[in-house]
């Protein structure tokens, strides 16, 4: 396990940018930020994590400027003004302690929204598509002028990108639904208009999963050949490293190899990949680690009670994770 560890504590290059460590701090909501206006606390509550042996931080979401993306007050978005300032604060504080952060970009399309008034893959319509890939340009220029190190783009976990991704809830006829090729092109032109919109060495992530909020048996591909149809798409439109998200990152994606998704995702494409899955919590996988194909592994809820878990798991102290004052959500 040390092994491991001290392995995973090596620096790392995603490109042009330079991380201290291949630990990754996943996104997770924390609705703290009135009127999506990250904070002060928001900037010391990142900032806590990048002190303690996180190469890269993943923002929460940060919503795009488009009335479809949340009804939610205290989630923060990623639009000029007072948000973007905001984010300026966050980025500023974790640069001072000698880290590098990314904004998620979000949308969350049927999830967590009221009956009637939610934008899905059935709903869209006219130029809803321009609307949209607009919203997502707009968030990626803010991301920059805040002093974002990467972008990360949210398509997973039943979301709305995730939503096209999946044959349940994308029943369109047109160009976005059928294969899982077509599927996958309303996903690869927001990875496109975000690429578009940001520095070419700006490394630019795409976060996918199986699994929905609502639905964990739910798959977006059957089979490898399948999720390399939709990774390929993202890769050609300008994706840069994949974050492979999981229940579990030590089970296998598909029956009859050990690979997780995170691996079979670098093997289908070549590109770097995030594993994610209830690292930390299960202290007799951590060994795991040195088994699978990937190169980053993002540490979700151990982060929140330790945001010094790297540096005590090294040290071979052994914890857990347990509620604490900044758990009020994710």
């Amino acid at each position: 396990m040390s092994t491991a560890l001290d392995t995973l504590a090596r620096p790392i290059s995603l490109g042009k940018l330079d991380l201290s460590s291949r630990f990754v701090m996943a996104p997770m909501t924390r609705k703290r930020s009135p009127g999506g206006v990250p904070t002060a606390e928001n900037a010391a509550y990142y900032r806590r994590r990048a002190e303690h042996g996180i190469g890269l931080i993943i923002t929460e979401g940060a919503l795009i400027g488009h009335p479809s993306a949340s009804h939610e007050d205290d989630v923060p978005r990623l639009t000029p003004g007072p948000a973007e300032e905001g984010w300026r604060l966050v980025v500023g504080e974790v640069h001072a302690a000698g880290g590098r952060i990314a904004a998620q970009i979000w949308h969350l399309g049927g999830e967590r929204r009221p009956a009637g008034t939610a934008w899905t893959p059935d709903t869209i319509k006219g130029n809803g598509f321009d609307q949209l890939l607009r919203a997502y340009a707009e968030s990626a220029r803010t991301a920059v002028r805040a002093g974002f190190d990467a972008v990360e783009i949210h398509a997973a976990h039943g979301y709305l990108l995730d939503e096209f991704l999946w044959p349940r809830t994308n029943h369109r006829t047109d160009r976005y639904g059928g294969s899982p090729k077509e599927r996958a092109a309303f996903p690869a032109d927001v990875i496109r208009a975000v690429r578009e919109n940001i520095p070419a060495e700006m490394p630019l992530i795409v976060r996918f999963s199986q699994f929905k909020e609502r639905d964990y048996a739910a798959r977006i591909a059957d089979t490898p050949g399948e999720l390399g149809d939709i990774l390929a798409s993202f890769a050609e439109a300008g994706a840069d490293v994949l974050h492979a998200s999981q229940r579990r990152f030590w089970e296998p994606a598909f029956d009859g190899d050990p690979a997780n998704l995170a691996g079979w995702a670098k093997r289908l494409t070549g590109l770097p990949t995030i594993t994610v899955g209830s690292v930390g919590l299960d202290r007799d996988r951590l060994a795991d680690l040195a088994t699978q194909d990937y190169d980053l592994v993002a540490l979700g809820r151990v982060l929140l009670a330790h945001p010094d878990w790297v540096e005590l798991a090294r040290a071979g102290r052994g914890v857990r994770y347990r509620k604490t004052d900044e758990d009020t959500y994710f």
